[in-house]
């Protein structure tokens, strides 16, 4: 889509900081085997921890609770979900299995992300795993209630063509190594949210191609620590720069540093 437009990946010159950092996540990404074979306890409690902070983070950020006492139940037991709130918990925590499990064999497709939805929803509202039919534009509401359209995502009809083009894009990069792996996950998850391609629900997606596209580059970091849990106590400053970076976007003319280097984001900044 917009972040694989031409060649403007392949022609965008990242800081060294960053590449540094890339070259320590590939030595860490090595390391994991070792981990594993040394630590199995202590990594079985973190996968433990983990799910349970990742289906009560991600919902939460949506503004979807829980009483405490049931989350571990619904989370880790086989508890049964007494409301749309307890659903939803149930349902990520169905949609992070799958990615937990099977992660090698789930493709990058639109199949993929209407999968996803449908059971990160509970697969019980009318249009879980189906495509958004009408505008969602991204109100911000300041403080005094005053209310304005902060993004306008793509119109409903345009969304089932420009998700396949994204899916399309994303596996070309891929398989001609024409970027790093880790910069091709964040624009596919950025101009997934600027798509928008469902009603509700967008976010908790995002959040789950963001791992799934991690672990198909072999940083499986997400299965012992919950990446749903770091965005929630930054939650400010995603927004913040997930809005400059959308900037400009429908014309192509965003800037996607930094939404995949947000400490330059800050570096910025007056």
């Amino acid at each position: 889509m917009m972040s694989f437009k031409g060649n403007r990946l392949g022609n965008l010159k990242l800081p060294l900081s960053i590449v540094w950092l890339l070259e320590t996540l590939a030595e860490a990404k090595g390391r994991r085997q070792l981990y594993e074979r040394q630590s199995p306890q202590l990594l079985k409690s973190l996968k433990e921890m983990a799910i349970i902070e990742s289906a009560e983070s991600s919902n939460r950020i949506e503004g979807v609770t829980v009483d405490q006492k049931r989350l571990r139940p619904l989370v880790i037991g086989n508890t049964r979900p007494r409301d749309r709130s307890e659903e939803e918990i149930v349902g990520y925590r169905m949609a992070l299995t799958w990615i937990h499990t099977d992660s090698h064999k789930i493709p990058v497709t639109p199949e993929t992300c209407l999968r996803l939805h449908a059971l990160a929803q509970g697969g019980t509202s009318g249009d879980a795993g189906k495509w958004k039919t009408t505008q969602n534009d991204i109100i911000e509401i300041f403080p005094d209630g005053r209310r304005e359209v902060r993004f306008q995502p793509l119109a409903p009809k345009l969304v089932p063509e420009a998700m396949e083009e994204l899916c399309m894009a994303y596996r070309h990069v891929i398989d001609q190594l024409q970027v790093t792996p880790l910069l091709a996950t964040a624009c596919f998850v950025l101009d997934f949210l600027c798509i928008h391609p469902f009603r509700d629900g967008n976010g908790r997606i995002s959040r789950l191609l963001t791992l799934l596209l991690c672990y198909h580059h072999g940083h499986e970091v997400g299965r012992y620590i919950s990446l749903e849990r770091i965005i929630e106590q930054s939650k400010q400053d995603y927004y913040e720069t997930l809005k400059t970076s959308s900037t400009g976007w429908h014309r192509g003319e965003h800037d996607i540093l930094p939404w995949f280097t947000p400490s330059l984001q800050k570096s910025r900044m007056p």
